[in-house]
């Protein structure tokens, strides 16, 4: 009897709660806004395959918060530690070339996830990486604003 009174409990209490509204599907988003989006998420990936510094630099908001989850080492003093990179230091790897790959094996994809108002969600993808980005509306200009990476393992040859 007890349990039938806690079951009773628990479907009144969600019952009661407000019920957070489901994102659209992807497929409800308008194809302008897909396609601004893409456009600055290609801007981001390939003009690191290019080295095109200038491309990736349009790409991002000036404060651009990029990170990695590592795993921690043996002196790390973080409990949970990250790889950080500012818009700066993205940039100057692309013109290092730190990226460049021939187009011939360039294997990339971007899939708007979801967006909101001004707010984006994206992922991309190559052989070397998954990025997942958080994008802005500034104006009528997607920029990236946050990105988590995951570098993917390599196979040796």
């Amino acid at each position: 009897m007890q349990s039938l009174a806690l079951a009773l409990a628990l479907l009144l209490t969600q019952a009661a709660a407000p019920q957070a509204a489901a994102p659209p599907p992807a497929a409800t988003i308008d194809a302008r806004t897909r396609a601004a989006i893409e456009a600055v998420a290609y801007d981001y990936v390939d003009g690191q395959l290019e080295g095109d510094p200038a491309r990736v630099a349009r790409a991002l908001h000036p404060d651009l918060a990029k990170r990695a989850v590592v795993g921690a080492g043996p002196t790390s003093r973080e409990v949970f530690p990250l790889r950080r990179m500012s818009a700066d230091e993205l940039i100057e790897l692309t013109r290092q070339g730190a990226l460049k790959t021939p187009k011939e094996q360039w294997n990339r994809s971007v899939r708007v996830l979801d967006v909101t108002g001004t707010a984006a969600v994206v992922r991309v993808e190559t052989p070397w990486f998954v990025d997942y980005f958080h994008m802005g509306r500034f104006g009528e200009r997607w920029l990236i604003v946050n990105a988590l990476w995951f570098n993917k393992p390599q196979q040796p040859g």
